[in-house]
């Protein structure tokens, strides 16, 4: 019997832990025509875009990169943005970053 209650206090303690935020990888595809010159990812509770992912770089059309978020959040909810140096931009919300295995910009 005790035994049975250990058990049943160790499940109790497991499913009231916090949860850990664990690191976010995608794969980013430029299918558009222009290079991809600035890509933010923001969680989606945020009110402003985080820092610029190409840092100076750029994705090139027809080219893959692989993204890591390791931001410490405990969330799966973003919101991204990507420019482009045709002058185009595009924001996407609410993506769930957990589920998605890649992400794809086209024209």
């Amino acid at each position: 019997m005790k035994a049975l209650l250990a058990v049943s206090a160790l499940y109790v303690l497991a499913a009231h832990a916090p949860v850990l935020a664990q690191d976010l990888d995608f794969l980013l595809i430029n299918d558009s025509s222009a290079d991809l010159v600035a890509f933010n990812v923001s969680t989606a509770a945020s009110t402003s875009w985080e820092m610029n992912l190409m840092r100076g770089g750029y994705l090139a059309p027809g080219y893959e990169i692989d993204v890591v978020i390791a931001d410490g959040e405990a969330t799966c909810i973003y919101d991204i943005r990507g420019l482009f140096s045709d002058g185009a931009s595009v924001e996407d919300y609410g993506l769930d970053l957990c589920e998605m295995g890649e992400y794809i910009f086209t024209d």
